[in-house]
């Protein structure tokens, strides 16, 4: 199923200042909220994917990025991004400074989401990319060295089944919460426990591979599908492949930075292509056809008797794909005069009888037409 496009999910214009885009989330997400909704699906999918918008719109990088393109742009198309696969616990612990400590949204509780979720760091990586890997897509395997989850404790960083215990200071809630007294009345205040940390439970015996952390430097194989249609510096993420997180929390981003090889032949122009055709003068007095290169092979041109240099032939449909899905660039074809630097004798004598010829004075020099009415007989 298509997505759907952010501004309409939150019912706010492009034009939306960050505090209305705020509102306008925390109003949907008190809405579909999971616990004002128990056990409906297609409440909680809905606060999802106002999640997913606000977590885009919200960022004036990303929201530059989803303005100029798209779902691509933010790394939601081809396997990228996908908010909607997020756990509901990264959804509360995302945007809990919205609605208020404790897990809570706007009254309603979180239901014991209340225990820190950790999150490993992001990674990013360049993937160099030619012309006909940008035209039809690619997919690339990336091996990268990155924090992983331990095998031996699976990411819990305890010593066997008995290595840990319930936090005595919060008894597994992860946070602790003190009540004072004053002038006011009294006033309760929630933190994070700051014996475990936050999260619930406290080891007693460290893994011996890991030392407790649940993570341990390794590689990892991560295939990446790269929609067609890319361009130079755009950022794709690829969702949860990035540095496993301490403890079993939810691991990071890869971001992949995309850049373009160059083409030996042609130049990119946003979707259309540039090729510099160079002819001689006596074919592009007599007209000729030729071959020119293409992303897909070599096609053939007719290039008319007495085209000017500096004519563009544009071959429709020859570019490259937008990478929002709307159609395709054309292939320019410039046409440019090839002067040859040697003459013989005998080509020489053969050019300067031709220099006196009516045909081969410019307008200028023909004086009978005015200069800009013979420069419109050429066209």
């Amino acid at each position: 199923m298509a997505k759907r496009d952010y501004y309409d999910v939150l019912g706010v214009s492009k034009s939306a200042s960050a505090e209305e885009i705020k509102k306008a989330f925390r109003k949907k997400a008190i809405q579909y909220h999971p616990d004002k909704n128990p056990g409906d699906k297609a409440s909680e999918e809905k606060f999802k994917e106002a999640a997913e918008a606000y977590e885009v719109l919200s960022s004036a990088e990303k929201k530059q990025r989803y303005d100029q393109f798209g779902h691509a742009g933010v790394g939601s198309q081809g396997g990228f991004g996908g908010g909607n696969s997020r756990s509901m616990d990264d959804i509360f612990s995302m945007f809990g400074d919205i609605f208020g400590g404790g897990g809570g949204f706007g009254g309603f509780s979180s239901g014991g989401r209340s225990q820190r979720v950790n999150r490993g760091s992001n990674l990013r990586v360049k993937v160099t990319l030619d012309l006909s890997e940008i035209a039809h897509g690619a997919e690339k395997k990336l091996k990268v060295k990155k924090y992983i989850t331990c095998t031996t404790c699976h990411g819990s960083g305890a010593k066997g089944s008995g290595g840990h215990s319930t936090c005595s200071t919060c008894r597994g809630a992860g946070q602790v919460t003190q009540i004072s007294n004053t002038f006011l009345g009294q006033m309760q205040t929630t933190s994070t426990c700051p014996t475990c940390g936050g999260d619930g439970k406290v080891i007693t015996q460290k893994c011996d591979s890991c030392y407790g952390e649940g993570i341990v430097q390794g590689d990892d194989v991560i295939t990446v599908k790269i929609p067609a249609g890319v361009a130079e510096g755009m950022q794709l993420s690829l969702e949860g492949k990035g540095n496993a997180a301490r403890r079993g929390g939810m691991p990071g981003d890869l971001l992949i930075l995309v850049a373009e090889e160059e083409h030996p032949e042609l130049t990119r122009d946003e979707n259309d292509l540039i090729y510099n055709l160079y002819l001689s003068f006596p074919d592009i007095s007599l007209g000729v056809t030729t071959e020119i290169p293409t992303i897909d092979g070599k096609v053939k041109v007719k290039v008319e008797s007495g085209t000017q240099p500096e004519k563009i032939l544009r071959l429709r449909g020859k570019g490259l794909p937008d990478v929002n899905g709307y159609g395709k660039g054309d292939l320019l074809v410039k046409i440019h005069a090839w002067v040859p630097q040697k003459l013989s004798a005998e080509e020489r004598k053969t050019l300067e009888k031709l220099q006196q010829s009516p045909n081969f004075m410019s307008p200028q020099e023909q004086g009978d037409k005015g200069f800009f009415d013979k420069v419109k007989d050429m066209f």
